[in-house]
């Protein structure tokens, strides 16, 4: 039997990370052996430790933003990062988290169905799930709404572990602001007919824990989930059309 052919490189990993020395240097090693993934670009998001460096020595390309601007931000600049290094054909862009770890390894399945031009975005199941307290409200939020708005059912809406094409990244744009990414990229591309899949993979991160931190964490991912949604129920895009000033 032949050895499997290698794919010609055509994929990106993007990571937003803050203040993730500890795990990120791992994840990137990790995603730079996923085949056809030759650029993997962490954006630095105000961190305080030595994120950019680990990253950097680990052989990821790093962006880095002065200040904390949110996970959309710096997925838009990572984003931007790819398209100045891209050259002919643009890559496509996964987009994993700094805490994965050693599993980043395990994202092929997302890369795949893109890959082969049968999804626009996929978006993944993590087979294996953690325990997160309190975590099932802003998903449930996130589900329904993406059900009410598109009539599509996600299992793991809030997940960011995606890979999309460049046109369906592009189509994306505006990113809903901050934790609400996921779910506004989610709406936006079923709305404008793009297809969207689901791949199971066998990925972790750190599990959400219960203490204060935690807490406040899924106080801002239920605010941003709820502005994303209600930016695009049609009542408020009806509103927000007849406010426009007319076009001269």
């Amino acid at each position: 039997m032949g050895e499997m052919a290698v794919p010609e490189p055509d994929t990106a990993v993007v990571i937003p990370a803050k203040d993730e020395a500890d795990r990120i240097g791992v994840t990137v090693t990790a995603a730079l052996k996923l085949p056809g993934v030759d650029l993997v670009v962490v954006v630095d998001d105000g961190s305080s430790d030595e994120t950019g460096r680990v990253a950097r020595a680990a052989g990821a390309r790093v962006v880095r933003h002065s200040r904390n601007r949110g996970k959309a931000a710096a997925m838009e600049s990572g984003a931007e990062a790819v398209r100045l290094l891209d050259e002919d054909q643009p890559r496509h862009l996964l987009f994993l988290d700094a805490d994965l770890g050693e599993t980043a390894a395990a994202a092929l399945p997302l890369i795949e169905p893109v890959r082969a031009g049968e999804a626009d975005m996929t978006i993944a199941k993590f087979a294996t799930r953690v325990k997160l307290g309190g975590h099932g409200i802003v998903v449930r939020v996130a589900r329904d709404g993406i059900k009410r708005l598109t009539g599509w059912e996600a299992t793991q809406p809030l997940n960011g572990q995606r890979c999309l094409t460049r046109a369906a990244f592009e189509a994306a744009r505006p990113l809903a602001h901050g934790f609400g990414v996921e779910t506004g990229m989610t709406v936006d591309l079923l709305r404008k007919g793009f297809r969207v899949v689901e791949a199971e993979v066998e990925m972790s991160h750190r599990a959400t824990g219960t203490d204060w931190r935690s807490q406040l964490h899924r106080a801002k991912q239920l605010r941003d989930v709820g502005l994303a949604l209600a930016a695009r129920e049609p009542a408020v895009d009806q509103a927000r059309s007849a406010l426009r000033p007319p076009r001269r």
